[in-house]
């Protein structure tokens, strides 16, 4: 399982790799186009589109690897037993604030299908298509945080901490 849930999280972070790759491609054609006098439509709306689906992609991956940003000073200064309660708190609320997140973005993809929803802009993209990646993403995040939810409560969890909070400190 622990191997499933590893490559879930890393498979999301190489979509999401891959959106930063698209992204940084419509915004070279973008400059492109303004300096050879052409015009693709479509490259600016494509530009969020890829940049909102790589930031949610990442987000399990980042939280898996420590990489979110915490205020450890009052956990720091809590006993043991107080920082473990805290700890458990901080990771259900997590998971249920995750989960609601999850679920409307989900119920606001279904209902773009369902509607026929399309962009405003001139690519008039049907909208469900780039809301999958916020859908997938926050729905990753979900099991990410239950996760470590489970590994909390077995006593097995040991926290991320990133090499640059190491370094700084």
């Amino acid at each position: 399982m622990r191997r499933f849930l590893d490559a879930l999280y890393d498979g999301a972070a190489w979509l999401a790799a891959l959106f930063m790759i698209g992204l940084l491609s419509m915004v070279l054609l973008s400059i492109a186009g303004r300096q050879l006098h052409f015009h693709v439509p479509g490259t600016d709306a494509y530009a969020g589109y890829l940049m909102a689906g790589a930031g949610f992609l990442a987000l399990a991956h980042t939280f898996k690897r420590g990489e979110h940003i915490r205020v450890t000073l009052l956990l720091s200064a809590l006993p043991p037993r107080a920082r473990r309660a805290l700890e458990r708190w901080s990771l259900a609320a997590g998971a249920a604030l995750a989960a609601l997140l999850a679920f409307y973005s989900i119920r606001l993809a279904w209902q773009s299908h369902l509607f026929n929803d399309i962009s405003t802009a001139n690519d008039a993209t049907p909208l469900w298509i780039p809301q999958i990646g916020m859908a997938v993403g926050t729905s990753i995040l979900v099991v990410a945080l239950l996760d470590e939810l489970v590994l909390e409560l077995r006593g097995l969890r040991s926290p991320a901490v990133p090499d640059e909070a190491v370094r700084n400190e």
